[in-house]
């Protein structure tokens, strides 16, 4: 199942459309999950995305993970903006955004449908210039 969705990354990077690195655990090198950019390059910006799993919650790895991405992608990208968003049922989630420099700039209200449920996101964004790596 991972080498399927791993496989399904290269289109999008050859066009500079996507960009997704591997979060692995410190000096193992396993699997802890995956942080992401998502690039429209015609507005010089991109959708974060992660996910981490279970047992590597609240550890770090994704706060660190996503710090790392973003700075990849104001640095070497050279995009202007970064956004995300989280479930509003999820606010663990949000805390990252937070830790990694995010401001919240609003809610859209059941603006997806997961599991039959309509679902309300959280939106975060931060500006190249406002991003301070630690």
């Amino acid at each position: 199942m991972a080498e399927d969705w791993i496989s399904t990354h290269q289109p999008g990077f050859e066009t500079g459309e996507l960009v997704v690195f591997a979060a692995a655990l410190r000096g193992e090198g396993e699997l802890a999950g995956a942080v992401g950019l998502t690039i429209n390059s015609a507005f010089c910006r991109a959708e974060l995305g992660y996910w981490i799993g279970e047992p590597f919650w609240g550890l770090g790895y994704c706060t660190e993970a996503a710090t790392r991405v973003v700075k990849h992608g104001f640095a070497e990208l050279k995009l202007n903006r970064i956004h995300a968003s989280h479930l509003s049922r999820n606010p663990a989630s949000g805390r990252v955004l937070q830790k990694i420099g995010m401001s919240k700039e609003g809610i859209a209200r059941r603006h997806i449908k997961k599991w039959d449920k309509y679902e309300d996101l959280v939106l975060y964004g931060l500006l190249c210039e406002e991003f301070s790596p630690h």
